[in-house]
Formats: C-alpha cells, sequence, structure tokens
C-alpha cells in the first residue's frame, strides 16, 4: 500500500502535500456480465459479508432509472442469485442490506405505468425481499394519495432505504406527490420539498379509493422540517437529504444516558449573503412516531406532513463564514462512526480541496482529517471499528486513518476511464475488504463491474 504524506504537527501544509510512494493492495473483480452493476453508497454487504448486493441500471452513476432486477454475487465463488425482477413495466435499484437479517431494501418504480403515472421522485416506493425467498416482495411503506390521508401511510416517493444499525427501523428521502400540484408556496398551501423520514415496524392498512394506494409492513412518517423560503442567516432548510443513521447502537445525547435514534442529514440553507449552501444537521427521533406533535402526520391536502411529537432538529455546521463554505464535494451521505461520537462529512479546505472532516453529534467546529493533495471524489465508509475511512481519490481506492488523517491507496492509480466510481466504497462488517465499481471493457461496450480490494493494517 502506499503512503500519501499528510500534514503532522510542525509541517506547513504545502509540504505536507508532497510526496506519494507507489504500492498497492489486492483487488479482484468479482462480476463479469455484460451489464450495468451498480452499487448503493451503504449496506451493500449481507451480515456475514459473503455476499454483495446490487442494481443492474444501465446508467454508470445510476441516474437513469432503468434496472430491471436487483441481484447479489458470492465474494468468494462469483455465484450470482438473482433476489428479485420487476415486472408489468416496473423498474427498480438502489438496494441495501439489512445488517442483522438476509433480506435487503429497494425502489420499487410503478407497475403498469402511464402517461399520468410515471416513474419519478414522489412515484416510488421501498420494499423487502428476503435472500432465503427470492422474487417475494413484501411493501414497506404504504401509500395514501386521498384526503384524508392516513397515518402512517405515505402521499409520495421514498428513496434510498437504510436499515438502523439494531436493523429495525428505515431512514428515506421523500418527495410529496400531492402537493406536486402547486407551484408557488403561500403560508395556507405548501409546495413539494425532499425531506427525510423513518419507517418503523408496524403494519398500516389504507382506503382503496385510488388505483397507487397499496398497504405497507411499516408505519412510515416524515421527520425533518422544510420551508419553500428559508429567512437568510437562519437555521431554516429547504432541502433535507442525504441522511444516515448515527451509531451501530444509536445515539446518546448525554455522557452516560441511553441511547436514542438520531439521523444525521444535509440540509440546505440560505446564507446571510443569499447563498444556498448544504450544512449538516441532525433529528432526535421519539422511542414512538405514531404520536402526532404540532399537525397531523399524515399531512393535509395542502400542507405537508409533519413530524411526530419530540421530534428535534438541530443544525451542527456553520460554515458560512469559510472561504469555501458549505459541505462540498461528490455526493455523499453523512455516514457517523459506529460508535456514533463523530460524523463524516466533506467540505473544502481553504486551497478548495476536497477533505474528509467530521463534527460532533452535540456540534462545535468541524475538524479536518485529511490534508491531501488530491480531492476526496467519493462518498465514504467507515470501517466497522471506526479507526478508518475508504473513499476514491486520484483515481485509487484509499484508506483514510481517521486519528491521523494518514492516507493509503489500496489500488493503483487508474485511467479516468477504468477509475473507481464515485458512488460507493464501502467497507465489508468485518473490515478487511473494500467494495467499489469499475467501467470495464466487454466485447464492444462498458459496463459497471463491481470490485473488492483487501485493507490490512
Amino acid at each position: 500500500m502506499s503512503l500519501i504524506s499528510n500534514h503532522p504537527p510542525g509541517v506547513a501544509p504545502a509540504k505536507a502535500r508532497r510526496g506519494l510512494h507507489a504500492e498497492a493492495g489486492t483487488e479482484r473483480q468479482i462480476t463479469h456480465a455484460p451489464h450495468g452493476h451498480v452499487l448503493t453508497n451503504t449496506a451493500v454487504w449481507s451480515p456475514d459479508g459473503r455476499w454483495i448486493v446490487y442494481d443492474v441500471r444501465s446508467d454508470p452513476a445510476g441516474e437513469v432509472f432503468d434496472g430491471a432486477r436487483i441481484e447479489m454475487v458470492n465474494v468468494e465463488t462469483g455465484e450470482v442469485r438473482r433476489l428479485f425482477e420487476a415486472r408489468n413495466g416496473a423498474h427498480c435499484g438502489v438496494a441495501t442490506f439489512n445488517p442483522v437479517r438476509h433480506e435487503v431494501v429497494f425502489i420499487l418504480g410503478p407497475e403498469h405505468p402511464t402517461s399520468g403515472w410515471t416513474y419519478g421522485p414522489s412515484r416510488r416506493q421501498g420494499v423487502l425481499v428476503a435472500t432465503v425467498c427470492p422474487g417475494r416482495a413484501r411493501n414497506l411503506d404504504a401509500r395514501d394519495l386521498t384526503p384524508p390521508f392516513t397515518p402512517g401511510a405515505l402521499r409520495g416517493g421514498s428513496h434510498v432505504h437504510v436499515f438502523d444499525g439494531a436493523g429495525e427501523w428505515v431512514s428515506f428521502t421523500y418527495e410529496d406527490e400531492v402537493l406536486n400540484a402547486f407551484r408557488e408556496e403561500t403560508p395556507d398551501r405548501h409546495i413539494n420539498l425532499r425531506n427525510v423520514g423513518v419507517s418503523m415496524p408496524r403494519a398500516v392498512t389504507v382506503k382503496k379509493d385510488h388505483p397507487r394506494n397499496h398497504d405497507g409492513d411499516y408505519f412510515s412518517v416524515l421527520v425533518t422540517r422544510t420551508t419553500a423560503r428559508p429567512r437568510p442567516g437562519s437555521d431554516e432548510i429547504r432541502r433535507a437529504c442525504e441522511e444516515s443513521w448515527i451509531g451501530r447502537s444509536g445515539y446518546r445525547p448525554a455522557p452516560g444516558g441511553a441511547p436514542r435514534r438520531a439521523l444525521a442529514f444535509q440540509g440546505h440553507v440560505v446564507t446571510a449573503a443569499h447563498q444556498v449552501i448544504a450544512e449538516a444537521f441532525l433529528v432526535e427521533l421519539p422511542d414512538d412516531v405514531t404520536v402526532p406533535g404540532d399537525g397531523p402526520l399524515a399531512g393535509t391536502a395542502t400542507q405537508r406532513p409533519a413530524p411526530p411529537r419530540g421530534t428535534v432538529q438541530r443544525r451542527l455546521t456553520f460554515t458560512a463564514h469559510r472561504r469555501h463554505p458549505g459541505l462540498q464535494g461528490p455526493r455523499h451521505w453523512l455516514h457517523s462512526s459506529p460508535a456514533g461520537d463523530r460524523i463524516g462529512l466533506l467540505m473544502k479546505d481553504d486551497d478548495g480541496i476536497v477533505q474528509f472532516w467530521t463534527v460532533s453529534p452535540q456540534g462545535g467546529p468541524p475538524e479536518q482529517i485529511t490534508r491531501n493533495p488530491w480531492p476526496v471524489a467519493s462518498s465514504f465508509s467507515w470501517s466497522p471499528d471506526g479507526r478508518h475511512v475508504a473513499f476514491v481519490m486520484d483515481n485509487s481506492v484509499c484508506v483514510a486513518e481517521v486519528a491521523t488523517g494518514r492516507t493509503r491507496r489500496l489500488t493503483p492509480r487508474s485511467d479516468d476511464a477504468s477509475a473507481p466510481r464515485p458512488e460507493a466504497c464501502v467497507f465489508a462488517p468485518d473490515g478487511r475488504q473494500v467494495a467499489y465499481v469499475r467501467r470495464v471493457p466487454t466485447g464492444e461496450a462498458c459496463f459497471n463491474q463491481i470490485f473488492i480490494c483487501e485493507f490490512h493494517e
């Protein structure tokens, strides 16, 4: 492995960014089929570390939602198993594993799409499939598109579903189909804005007075608050997205206190200078999300669904004063350390280079971890012991030690065409391997293929 010089005490940043010793670890291609393979940013490994789940969207970045199958591949044998195949014109994608059970959750688009109901952010849902029962999908979230709306059901679409560390609750981002009808927000009429929600195990049954209504096995609510016109300089946000659970065993708001569930997410604020930037936020969740707060959980025909009672949304970073304000770099999720004591994020340093930073769930100044000469070029993941993070940098898979920022290459530098892709760089449950995607020529075409590389301290 190569060591990338960092910024040790007493050494100027300019000097710290010189020097690179080129060595590389072992990497191995584990998929070979002539079609796309797209990994989600997290939770792609089975609990036992033997399988990786993916979808087959054709676009390298997965931006074209045209995948028809969810599959998993055995990392030792290369065996591929089909877990789900969409039917009746639907498509599926963005699959993640439950961390304690052999089941996956993913997006399913509409079956029998029509000109008035095609795939879109407000017209998708989460579904679950146990790996021992391939093809047998059950609805995660319920949907109710007609008032009076059903508490626990959504009126729109959910996206990027991820289980908490206990394998019980699921987080997601959400957009509202009902409010898509409105283009201008007024005090009495909201518009559709992206928000974050959670689902807990509890069946929800809805009335069947709309052809797109359906029941679900989980009770789903929104937990963030947004507004179409955030006040400049305030903590109000227009968009909530790129969330993740804090801590493998939950979040402790006070030393010695009982763990609670909480999510970190990106919130888009407006600075006093009227610049829109992303900042890190946290939302603490109550133990019971079925109790309404200051508004209906299911919303109304003109109002967004309201968070449950006891939900607390709090801003963590304040970066408007920096030379390069806001969270920046490739699209990434604010993954926390397994212990839940630090939240990872990407920002530019004063030289404009995207680096890995952390911030405490209690707030305070972000701490810069890496000081590398090349920008972090992908989403990142933490090792299970919380000592390292993996990401793509300078066309290589790299691992940084969180305590020191020292960064090592795990793979040789590639050319641009075959470099590891930015969407996923995910540690295995045992911390000894990292999964990622490269573009590989196959015949006259080029497809995403899944690779793994070894990591040894």
